[in-house]
């Protein structure tokens, strides 16, 4: 797999040249991934077969059913921890019963979080057998937090969150990231892209308007290049993370709402008033935003939320989809130019492509 990997990210390169072929780009910028042991997250189907158990994926398109037995693309300490997991709940009746899924989420600095998903109701059998299995763990040399979950249940054993460390400018940045939520899959890359958003906002001026700012990631990396920095999400949990994430890494200036984008939208255009900027405290009239960073979902922004960040001089537009920032570019270019033009290979050997665009009014 290794040894293709500078093929397929010159396809990409290539892919997206063409895709933007009719607008004039300036020379695109290329961050490189690890080729292997990149991923911070995977997910596996568990599957069972008499008294055997078995992580498997299906491919997407043929619906074919494989087995795993370990994942190159995934962190060194996700790889050593899978078959001791499974070799232990396997014997376990109390653990294996009706499990269906087990999601591992790990940082940078090796810290683990394994949630197992079941098809029933978990109980106090189900913890004493999980305080086992995690003691059995330690005593091999695995450490990592459990979280069981079910329909309307989840139990927590201990935490449901690893903290991954940054580093940016001399720096160390601190996140809080909770398993279930989103955080970047790529800790490498996503590294390298917050170093890039930094290296494009220096020198801004007055203060920093994000949309859909997840756990405060680019928010808390930025903040000391502005005076103040609002930021928006609509994750109750991303939220929460990012308040927590606010206070560690001591970044007074930063503000986050629980509002989508097309709320914040409503409320910049005086259409509707909300309760939770009261609450916060929050007077958007007192803000001097002259940069706007988006990073929205796959779908891209709005018609409304695109011609609001129109009114910003500057545009920092992260896109985990390149169509649809193509879509949207088509109407921001009618008022800014693109300064600079970055492909961050956050999913290598697979056709996604991470973007990241600099607009500057013209």
């Amino acid at each position: 797999m290794t040894a293709n990997y500078q093929q397929q990210l010159e396809e990409k390169e290539q892919t997206l040249k063409s895709l933007f072929e009719g607008i004039e780009m300036p020379e695109m910028e290329v961050y490189t991934s690890e080729p292997i042991h990149y991923r911070m997250r995977a997910e596996f189907r568990v599957w069972h077969e008499g008294d055997d158990l078995n992580y498997v994926m299906y491919d997407q398109q043929t619906k074919e059913r494989y087995h795993v037995h370990e994942l190159p693309a995934a962190a060194r300490c996700i790889n050593e921890l899978m078959p001791e997991l499974l070799g232990r709940i396997k014997v376990q009746p109390e653990l294996r019963r009706r499990l269906f899924q087990v999601d591992f989420l790990s940082s940078l600095s090796g810290e683990l979080v394994v949630s197992l998903l079941y098809h029933r109701k978990l109980d106090e059998a189900w913890i004493a057998a999980i305080e086992v299995l995690r003691r059995e763990l330690e005593e091999a040399g695995h450490s990592c937090h459990i979280v069981g979950r079910a329909r309307k249940q989840k139990i927590v054993i201990e935490r449901d969150y690893v903290t991954e460390r940054f580093q940016l400018r001399g720096r160390e940045l601190i996140y809080q990231q909770v398993e279930n939520s989103f955080t970047q899959p790529n800790g490498i890359v996503a590294q390298k892209m917050l170093d890039w958003a930094y290296d494009c906002t220096e020198g801004s001026s007055g203060d920093l308007l994000e949309l859909y700012c997840g756990n405060g990631n680019f928010s808390i990396a930025l903040a000391p290049h502005f005076h103040n920095v609002l930021a928006t999400e609509v994750s109750k949990s991303s939220v929460q993370s990012a308040q927590i994430n606010i206070a560690q890494n001591q970044a007074q200036n930063v503000k986050v709402l629980r509002l989508s984008a097309e709320e914040l939208t409503q409320a910049l255009r005086g259409e509707r008033t909300f309760r939770r900027l009261e609450n916060a405290e929050v007077d958007l009239e007192s803000y001097d935003c002259r940069t706007v960073l988006v990073d929205p979902p796959r779908a891209g922004m709005d018609e409304k939320t695109t011609k609001i960040v129109q009114a910003y001089d500057t545009i920092l537009y992260i896109s985990c989809n390149p169509h649809t920032l193509l879509e949207n570019l088509t109407v921001l270019k009618d008022t800014h130019e693109v300064k600079r033009f970055a492909l961050f290979d956050q999913f290598p050997y697979t056709d996604h492509i991470e973007t990241g665009l600099l607009l500057v009014r013209k």
